[in-house]
């Protein structure tokens, strides 16, 4: 069974992308043949500064494989590093249909906020469809909100199977109903578009800053709080043991405490479940060498996947 989850570069990881995206991916280690890509081509949507792009693609690897991700059991990339990907993205346009990309809720969100129209942004799920078409998943982790865009990607390889011929596996997706609603800082759904993040390898000064300044109501300190419906407490139950959880609810309830002190509760818990990461990161960024490896081994056994399909693809088109 195969696996496959992309991240775009396009900023720092927070806390959002970890409970997410990147904790499920690495639990995903254990259960398949598990494949994972930096989706750099996606990312050129809303990155223009071509540095920016790299320093995000860097950070990104650091990122996982400062968390836990095993490049023996994951092959581990970056999308740029195999080309097949772009060329079946032109072949699975020619049996993709406007009708199909119009209805996209994705493409009108993000113009909605601001983000260019571009053909790109448009056709964008088709490149998606050739990220995971290219290398025969079976499985690909979405939460509820993203499954349009694996129902596109099915559509996709049916129409193409139909047209020429079975080549391409219809993947299934693999529905997340456990993964965490992360709140930001103002209490909407964490995400860098509002630029109310908590990123996982911060400053610690900026870092606590960002903590202390977690919206919340204006109950007074004597008074009892409710903890459910607290950003603070949400994001500390992501980190804490069920002991843990009910003695700050306990204290939410009995007042005498401010939300301050509970902030501070938050940073401090956050803070040491990060710092085996933190060592990890500091000593694979002195190690530029070994992650430059890793991916380009990630790329080299990508590639042998995608070549296959390719090869399948041109001759079936007649264009081998």
């Amino acid at each position: 069974m195969r696996i496959l989850s992309g991240i775009q570069p396009s900023g720092k990881l927070h806390l959002g992308n970890y409970f997410g995206m990147m904790k499920p991916a690495l639990e995903l280690q254990q259960k398949g043949d598990a494949y994972l890509f930096i989706a750099n081509f996606h990312a050129l949507t809303t990155v223009s500064n071509p540095q920016e792009l790299r320093d995000h693609s860097r950070d990104v690897a650091l990122d996982f494989l400062a968390c836990g991700l095993d490049p023996e059991k994951t092959v581990f990339f970056r999308q740029s590093d195999v080309p097949e990907v772009c060329e079946l993205t032109w072949y699975l346009s020619c049996v993709t249909t406007m009708g199909l990309l119009e209805r996209c809720h994705s493409y009108k969100d993000k113009v909605d906020k601001g983000i260019l129209p571009t053909h790109a942004l448009f056709a964008y799920p088709v490149l998606m469809a050739a990220d995971i078409l290219a290398y025969q998943s079976n499985l690909v982790p979405v939460g509820k909100d993203q499954k349009q865009h694996l129902e596109v990607t099915r559509d996709i390889a049916i129409r193409f199977n139909n047209v020429y011929g079975p080549v391409f596996t219809v993947p299934e997706p693999f529905i997340q109903d456990s993964v965490a609603v992360v709140p930001g800082l103002d209490g909407h759904k964490m995400s860098k578009s509002y630029d109310n993040t908590i990123e996982i390898f911060g400053d610690e000064k900026k870092t606590r800053k960002r903590i202390m300044s977690i919206v919340t109501d204006s109950t007074p300190l004597e008074a009892s709080k409710n903890p459910d419906t607290c950003n603070v407490f949400a994001l500390f139950s992501l980190f804490a043991s069920e002991s843990e959880r009910e003695a700050l609810a306990a204290r939410y309830r009995a007042g005498g405490m401010g939300y301050g002190e509970a902030k501070k509760a938050l940073f401090e818990i956050f803070w040491a479940r990060f710092e085996p990461f933190r060592v990890k990161r500091a000593e694979l960024a002195a190690q530029p060498d070994y992650v430059d490896a890793v991916l380009r081994r990630g790329a080299e056994r990508a590639r042998v996947e995608a070549v296959k399909t390719l090869d399948r693809v041109r001759h079936l088109m007649g264009v081998n």
